[in-house]
C-alpha cells in the first residue's frame, strides 16, 4: 500500500503542476502532448488517473491520519 500511495501522490504533484500552468501560463501540458478535444482519449485518461489518486490520498489520510493522537 505504500507504493500505491506513492504513486498516487507523484500523479497528484504531476497534476497540481499542470493545473498551475493552465491557471498561470493558460498552457495545457497535457493536451499538448496528448491531444485536445473529445478524441483525446489518453488525455481523459491521464485527468482521469489524477482524480482517482487524489481519492486515493483522501482515503489514505482518513484511515492512516498522521495527525492523529494517540492517548
Amino acid at each position: 500500500m505504500k507504493i500505491t500511495s506513492i504513486i498516487a501522490f507523484c500523479l497528484v504533484l504531476i497534476g497540481a503542476l499542470v493545473w498551475l500552468m493552465v491557471g498561470l501560463f493558460d498552457f495545457n501540458l497535457v493536451a499538448l502532448i496528448f491531444g485536445a478535444g473529445s478524441s483525446a482519449v489518453v488525455s481523459r485518461i491521464i485527468y482521469s488517473l489524477v482524480g482517482i489518486s487524489a481519492l486515493w490520498l483522501i482515503f489514505y489520510w482518513i484511515v492512516y491520519n498522521p495527525f492523529r493522537t494517540t492517548d
